[in-house]
């Protein structure tokens, strides 16, 4: 399978693949950038709570400012161009679209985007990983029971991730663990979002001129995004997951056992905690 190859082929027939983008900031602008110019991939609508922003992360990335003006779904599939709103589930029901892709990191709006996915019939590229650490088995199973695809972005370090994971155990080996490595220093968990840019070295007029999101840095220093990330891999996978912050071993375990709710020290009322032993009611 060649993906290039493929998507030269349904340029070529006129069958592009007609994609909705929620969310249109880091993720969602690194995206658009690429998209322009993907063969066989036609951006049909974009949805962000802020449609200017949308506007000004198109214009950034070097989109002709007439592309993103289609008044409408129907307008922008006709033509090639994107329409642009501020209504994801408008973009999710519209029928021009087939792929919904979610950068919006918002783990409840992650949440309700998949299960209007699984409504109207389109496959999702979950981005979210923020959603995909909370719901992601649920949400899979949500999918394959409406017949969609669920799936990591390809090229995103979760999936490169479980892409390997999958080689591994293809060519024969027993997978025992999965991760990455990142530096993390001690002092890295006293960042906070005012003081996080000095540690990529980023002046305040490079901050200014870029879109740059200071909590979302700081979860990137601090070890919160790592984390989030390799749950949604043990979501993916079916490895382990170590345990969550906040949750504490009342009693020794033994090593490949499986960490049960009685094993453990956690608050009943946490909302997470509910959720995911709904998940766990659910899906056995």
């Amino acid at each position: 399978m060649n993906l290039y190859r493929l998507l030269q082929q349904r340029a070529a027939e006129g069958r592009s693949l007609a994609v909705g983008l929620i969310g249109a900031g880091k993720f969602g602008s690194m995206y658009l950038a690429q998209a322009k110019h993907t063969p066989g991939i036609h951006v049909v609508g974009i949805a962000d709570l802020a449609p200017a922003r949308a506007k000004a992360s198109l214009a950034r990335t070097g989109w002709d400012a007439g592309r993103c003006e289609a008044p409408s779904f129907a307008a922008a599939k006709a033509t090639g161009a994107t329409h642009v709103t501020d209504d994801a589930q408008a973009l999710i029901s519209a029928p021009e679209i087939g792929i919904v892709i979610d950068a919006t990191g918002s783990p409840a709006a992650g949440i309700r985007h998949v299960l209007a996915c699984c409504a109207h019939g389109k496959d999702v590229i979950m981005v979210n990983v923020e959603a995909d650490a909370l719901a992601g088995p649920l949400l899979a199973q949500r999918a394959r029971d409406a017949g969609i695809v669920y799936s990591l972005a390809y090229g995103d370090q979760p999936a490169l991730i479980c892409e390997m994971v999958d080689w591994y155990r293809a060519a024969g080996f027993e997978v025992v663990a999965a991760g990455k490595g990142t530096k993390y220093l001690p002092e890295y968990h006293a960042s906070t979002p005012d003081t996080v840019w000095p540690y990529y070295g980023f002046t305040p007029e490079m901050v200014a001129a870029g879109d740059f999101n200071a909590q979302m840095f700081n979860s990137f220093l601090d070890g919160t995004k790592s984390a989030i990330e390799m749950a949604a891999v043990a979501n993916a996978t079916g490895l382990p997951l170590g345990l969550a912050h906040g949750v504490t071993l009342k009693r020794a375990v033994a090593a490949h056992a499986p960490v049960r709710w009685d094993d453990v020290e956690y608050d009943p009322a946490n909302p997470a905690v509910a959720f995911r032993r709904e998940m766990e009611r659910v899906l056995g």
